[in-house]
């Protein structure tokens, strides 16, 4: 009954539309009173239209904020790569994909190829957004 009342529900897009692909990823740190673990945060759009989104409880306890912006961070990463492999299979190309991120120690440690002694602790799983 749902899918038959809702057949023409959908994202329309014009031909003429802008199809970038465009992220935002956030987080808070040791938010959860009972364990100290962080929350993620994100968002995807697919030109002007939100089409996928997040907001889960971090797997480990965060040390600092950088930590648990680059794990929130690394989550968005890797759900916009997954979002490019499937739209490159439909014919479409992107060249570079803006991640936005308000935390400026984050985009440092993302950006330079540099590994500082104090992001030592950060998993090695989170670092492929580097790549």
């Amino acid at each position: 009954r749902y899918l038959k009342e809702t057949i023409n529900m959908g994202l329309w897009y014009l031909k003429d539309t802008d199809m970038s692909l465009t992220a935002y990823a956030d987080a808070d740190h040791a938010g959860y009173r009972d364990t100290r673990r962080s929350t993620s945060g994100s968002v995807q759009f697919l030109g002007d239209k939100l089409v996928s989104w997040s907001s889960k409880k971090q797997k480990s306890t965060a040390i600092s904020s950088t930590e648990a912006e680059y794990i929130s961070l690394s989550g968005c990463c890797s759900q916009i790569l997954w979002m490019r492999s499937q739209l490159t299979y439909y014919g479409f190309q992107f060249n570079k994909i803006p991640l936005y991120c308000e935390n400026k120690s984050v985009i440092a440690l993302c950006c330079n190829n540099v590994q500082y002694s104090r992001a030592k602790h950060i998993d090695v799983r989170y670092h492929f957004i580097k790549e």
